[in-house]
């Protein structure tokens, strides 16, 4: 891997740029007072100044609408890291930087081409909506062609105030339309725009109208920037890890993996270091594409922060980032070969939850939606109401005293729809927080904790169950042991990159068989240690039973 040197210290604040307006023009932009001083067209200082612009920049941004809005620009080592990446720096380049910021990546891009590169002639086009940025990055464009010229450079840019979802739909509309030429990009790099697109939104609908369906802007972005690419043309962005998995983003994954190789990707493997201070609830993830080329092994490299000159490297099959049995198309992100030992195994189970005649559901009470059938403590006529703080230790505590949730649940017509057969279930949250060191807690749920027919279970839990109905007992307690090995747990970060457990991701995985499940739970009453449930797990590896049965 190139390695560029780079800012000591970790620095590595970087997801998340600008959410957009709603303008769909070209507005003329006229010169600030702040270009800095002539002196500064020397490329080896170019990186530190424009450093120094977005510092200064985020200074005067609205503190409350950066936090809501995850603003957050590149910072100079992370640039530098997304420049790094890109194969083929000669001939005539089209950049493409959307969500620019004050023009951090383009600046990162422009210091390697005139590093090491063999290009003679650069078209930056920067899209910025933040009045407040939309400024610096013109100094910023003004710096970059002083820096070009001395370097005998080409350079002409395009610096435009505009919505870059519309702008680019509109412009792939054209195409369909009436073959209107349109720009094309051979380079593009993005730290783009974070925030949920509403189903019914205006982004939305524009999206569907060039067959992108995504729910937030970041994939957004990428999927368009990818339409845009001409063919040979390499994409690098950072975006949060999501995209990995999950419902929402397949169709986002569809677009990139059947228009693009995925060549390298780059992770961070401590959390702390890397969003100190940013309060980011997702993994961030580094990758780097190129349109229509066939696909190969991927590069996959890990490390503390941008700032690391010596990350892991690793060269992976393929096969073993995409499973290409797995219908949902996950990314796994698998850094070490302790790691891929990990896929193998676990990838390898031979059933499915259909394939064992069971399922794993959220939840179905909704608090807030059935208020006034809610009970603080248990009452006549009330069953069992299990939230995530009733899930300890591998058990369901119930009821709990003084707490702010209620315990109980009205049992009436208005709730009959909510409620499951009482029985035994395995329970998991579906939402972690960031610094708990696993995201699969399994507890499991018996019917001994309360007399009653029917239970609920609350929304931010997930349960498994035989298709609507209660599990059978040893098949309850060897999943239950599955779910909370270390291997299990480990596999499942391999493609999940955020805190929320869902039912989908549940789902995906791979499990033993009954027999297996069945042997697995035989005489465990209570959850054993955690050395004692891998040693347990451990031999459903060495099995050579391969056959699912219901």
């Amino acid at each position: 891997m190139m390695k560029i040197p780079v800012a000591s210290g970790c620095l590595c604040r970087y997801v998340l740029t600008v959410f957009l307006y709603s303008l769909a023009f070209l507005v003329p932009i006229a010169p600030s007072d702040s270009l800095p001083p002539a002196e500064h067209g020397d490329f080896r200082d170019l990186l530190h100044t424009i450093e120094d612009i977005r510092q200064q920049a985020a200074l005067k941004l609205d503190q409350a609408k950066r936090s809501e809005q995850g603003q957050y620009m590149t910072p100079a080592p992370t640039a530098e890291l997304l420049a790094s990446m890109f194969e083929n720096l000669s001939g005539d380049v089209s950049l493409l930087d959307a969500g620019a910021g004050v023009g951090s990546l383009t600046a990162a891009f422009l210091q390697r081409v005139v590093q090491e590169g063999n290009v003679k002639k650069i078209t930056a086009t920067a899209y910025e909506t933040d009045k407040v940025l939309i400024n610096n990055l013109y100094d910023s464009m003004t710096l970059f062609a002083e820096v070009a010229r001395k370097q005998q450079i080409q350079w002409h840019s395009n610096v435009i105030q505009a919505d870059f979802i519309v702008s680019a739909v509109n412009q792939l509309q054209a195409i369909s339309v009436d073959a209107t030429p349109i720009t094309r990009y051979n380079k593009v790099i993005l730290n783009p725009p974070y925030f949920k697109i509403g189903s019914k939104s205006h982004h939305r609908k524009l999206l569907q109208q060039v067959d992108i369906e995504t729910g937030n802007l970041y994939s957004a972005f990428v999927a368009l920037a990818i339409k845009l690419l001409e063919p040979g043309g390499e994409l690098v962005a950072i975006t949060p890890r999501s995209f990995c998995n999950g419902p929402y983003f397949k169709g986002f994954r569809n677009i990139l993996l059947e228009n693009t190789a995925l060549k390298k990707i780059r992770v961070f493997n401590s959390r702390t270091k890397a969003f100190k201070g940013d309060k980011v609830l997702q993994e961030n993830v580094i990758f780097h594409l190129v349109k229509g080329e066939q696909q190969g092994d991927v590069e996959i490299s890990s490390s503390t922060c941008a700032e690391d000159q010596n990350p892991i490297i690793r060269i992976t099959p393929f096969h073993e980032v995409v499973n290409p049995d797995n219908p949902d198309r996950f990314i796994h992100i698998v850094t070490t070969e302790q790691e891929a030992d990990i896929a193998v195994k676990v990838g390898g189970l031979p059933c499915s939850l259909s394939d064992l005649g069971l399922d794993v559901s959220t939840g179905k009470v909704v608090d807030f939606r059935t208020r006034d059938n809610l009970r603080m403590e248990p009452e006549t006529k009330t069953v069992p109401l299990i939230y995530p703080m009733h899930l300890k230790n591998g058990s369901v505590v119930w009821p709990i005293k003084n707490l702010k949730k209620p315990n109980a649940l009205f049992n009436n017509s208005q709730t009959a729809k909510l409620m499951v057969p009482n029985g035994t279930y395995v329970l998991t949250r579906r939402l972690t927080a960031k610094e708990e060191k696993r995201r699969i807690v399994a507890s499991l749920y018996e019917p001994s904790v309360a007399d009653v027919d029917v239970v609920g279970f609350e929304n931010k839990t997930n349960y498994f169950h035989a298709l609507g109905k209660p599990l059978p007992v040893d098949i309850a307690r060897g999943l239950w042991l599955f779910l909370n090995s270390t291997i299990v747990d480990q596999y499942f970060r391999q493609f999940n990159g955020h805190t929320q457990v869902n039912a989908t991701d549940l789902r995906s995985l791979r499990y033993p068989t009954t027999e297996q499940l069945q042997a697995l739970g035989h005489g465990v009453n209570s959850l054993p240690s955690q050395d004692e449930i891998n040693r347990r797990v451990s031999v459903l590896f060495q099995s050579a039973d391969h056959t699912c049965r219901i």
